[in-house]
């Protein structure tokens, strides 16, 4: 086993030198038959980028990445989402102590401004 994941770190710098000339290439042809229809140049592009993708997963860094993308999709599932009523309530309360806040900052910069002109004259 040790072996194969020896041999996979190895040719991953040709892997992701494949991926780099699938896409590049695929830019190439893109800007090259521009005048072609545009589903067909859509439909060459998501397979240029499929072919690039599967390239990718067969190195060690695309199938960690993939492993994090399946562990994330885990994660998302077991949060739990609050409700209409409870976004509604939190979303009131923010805007309440945002108007608080505000009107204190204002009532200091009054007071502050009434004391210096007070000073000054």
């Amino acid at each position: 086993m040790n072996t194969k994941a020896e041999t996979a770190s190895k040719l991953d710098p040709v892997k992701w030198l494949l991926v780099l000339l699938v896409v590049g290439g695929g830019i190439y042809a893109n800007a090259e038959y521009a005048t072609t229809a545009l589903v067909y140049r859509m439909l060459a592009g998501i397979g240029v980028l499929a072919v690039a993708v599967a390239v990718a997963l067969q190195t060690a860094q695309g199938q960690s990445a993939w492993e994090l993308a399946r562990e994330a999709r885990v994660e998302i599932r077991k949060v739990v989402w609050p409700t209409r009523q409870e976004t509604t309530q939190t979303t009131l309360i923010v805007v309440g102590v945002v108007l608080l806040v505000g009107l204190m900052l204002w009532g200091m910069d009054s007071g502050l401004s009434w004391g210096i002109q007070a000073i000054i004259g």
